[in-house]
């Protein structure tokens, strides 16, 4: 468990998915908390924390999570072994910037730890909480992300969202 001025670091482990489950749904609204739990319990399978998982940060002393991502180790053809960040969220009444700084350092240190020679985020809206914080840590943009949601897949004829 890492430690950072006011803040601890982990991943999250399979049986606490759900104490993360409010987090999530400031950046993912639509999510339901069973779509959640099932994936979020495959994603943080300790067996794979090496290649995949979630990170939450925690407010001492009170070991609350007021912030998260998702993240997994892929081969880039041009950069080598990258570490992908999603989902990033940071939740705090009276100061979000240290959630956010906190988990911009925690994307540094995992991604030194797993080897990876560089860090790829995903982020919605360049003028959010966690796109600031990131350009303030030296991330830039490489490119652009496009999108089309295809609408004659069984999930989407099932009635899940996007």
């Amino acid at each position: 468990m890492a430690s950072m001025s006011g803040f601890t670091s982990r991943n999250l482990s399979p049986d606490q998915v759900h104490t993360v489950y409010p987090l999530v749904r400031e950046v993912i609204p639509t999510l339901d908390l069973k779509t959640w739990t099932r994936a979020a319990k495959r994603i943080a399978n300790p067996k794979r924390m090496d290649q995949a998982g979630i990170r939450v940060v925690l407010r001492s002393p009170r070991q609350l999570p007021c912030g998260l991502f998702l993240y997994r180790r892929e081969y880039d053809l041009v950069h080598g072994p990258i570490l992908i960040a999603e989902h990033m969220v940071a939740i705090d009444v009276l100061d979000p910037q240290s959630v956010m700084s906190a988990l911009v350092s925690e994307l540094e240190i995992l991604a030194e730890r797993l080897g990876c020679s560089a860090v790829r985020t995903m982020v919605l809206g360049h003028a959010s909480l966690a796109a600031s914080g990131l350009y303030a840590a030296g991330h830039r943009p490489e490119g652009a992300t496009l999108w089309k949601p295809i609408e004659d897949t069984p999930k989407h004829k099932a009635g899940h969202p996007g």
